[in-house]
């Protein structure tokens, strides 16, 4: 009987070849003893410095990993924390200077539609600067991003040149406020009252009912004339009358004219009625009143009316272009005087027209 033990392939190979019958090799005794070579092999070709590199771990991809794990959070997780901590402040700071901006604009006050706007507007680009600070402290370079929204902005300015234009003009007038809502102005050709400020328009709407549609940066970079800025505006009339006629009597007139009239202020400036032309057929009066803003059109409607009823009833004599004709006298025929030649000095006889010698 044959005992197997870890050597049992070796004694089977001297028993035959002793002459003892060949016994097969049971397949798991093969399969341990080929673990076992391939370990005796693996040690008797290995350093001791690998060896000590299995024993302790050191070269291995998990200590590998480990190591780069650890330097990453060590270098990485300050620049995050400091990134977020950024972004929260300057989301606060952005809030803050946006109420700020609000309240100034208020103090001023600014339309509401123009407080929304500018304040969403600070907000965004505060918010976009500090994104891109806390993209820089992480490590992302921003450089680039910063160059494209440069030309992106560059584009779209150059495309949107005269809508810019009338968006600065809007901003322009709805924070210097040359003139509101319900003003009278005149603009070049434009002459009505605004009915409605937006940020790129205005309308205005003149007494014929239409409506009419102003670019803003044609209002604000133009001069205009706005006749409802102050609480009293003076209304000047003409009145003319013939020559000859009695001007105290005239200005007496008036003055009782005037008088009449409830709605003329006499404060802070009193009414003046003075000689202001010496026309072709007539002699003109001007008279100036004051009279608030509101008032305006309604004195201006009928003080004419009462000054040609007052002359009429006084007997004054409101004159009308004449031209007076003068006939002259027959005269005889006009005779020419006779001119003689002048005789030329001798030294000049010999020029001729046109050699200039």
């Amino acid at each position: 009987m044959i005992l197997l033990d870890d050597n049992s392939p070796a004694i089977i190979a001297a028993a035959a070849q002793n002459g003892a019958p060949a016994v097969p090799v049971p397949e798991h005794i093969q399969a341990v003893d080929s673990i076992k070579s391939t370990m005796v092999d693996s040690l008797k070709n290995m350093n001791l410095s690998d060896l000590k590199g299995v024993v302790t771990g050191e070269n291995t991809l998990i200590k590998d990993g480990l190591t780069e794990l650890t330097k990453l959070t060590v270098e990485f997780v300050p620049k995050l924390l400091i990134a977020i901590l950024i972004l929260w402040i300057g989301m606060k700071l952005c809030k803050m200077l946006k109420k700020f901006i609000i309240r100034a604009l208020d103090k001023k006050g600014a339309e509401p539609s123009l407080k929304t706007f500018l304040g969403s507007l600070v907000d965004v680009l505060m918010k976009a600067m500090i994104v891109i600070m806390a993209m820089d402290v992480i490590g992302i370079k921003a450089t680039s991003f910063i160059a494209l929204l440069g030309a992106m902005g560059l584009a779209i300015g150059m495309a949107l040149q005269g809508t810019l234009q009338n968006f600065a003009g809007g901003v322009i007038i709805l924070l210097m406020k040359p003139f509101k809502v319900d003003d009278y102005i005149e603009c070049g050709q434009y002459k009505g009252y605004i009915k409605e400020i937006r940020i790129f328009h205005t309308f205005m709407r003149p007494f014929n009912g239409r409506t009419i549609i102003i670019p803003n940066s044609e209002l604000a970079t133009k001069s205009l004339i706005n006749h409802t800025k102050e609480p009293l505006i003076r209304l000047d009339v003409v009145a003319s009358v013939a020559y000859g006629t009695d001007l105290a009597k005239v200005k007496e007139v008036l003055w009782e004219v005037i008088k009449a009239e409830s709605l003329v202020q006499w404060e802070p400036k009193a009414p003046v009625i003075a000689v202001s032309e010496l026309n072709n057929s007539s002699v003109d009066l001007s008279v100036w009143v004051w009279v608030k803003v509101e008032d305006y059109w309604e004195v201006w409607k009928h003080i004419r009316e009462d000054i040609y009823i007052a002359f009429n009833n006084a007997g004054v004599e409101i004159p009308f272009p004449q031209v007076t004709v003068h006939q002259g006298k027959d005269g005889g025929a006009i005779h020419m005087e006779h001119r003689t030649v002048v005789d030329r000095p001798a030294e000049v006889e010999g020029e001729k027209i046109g050699t200039g010698n």
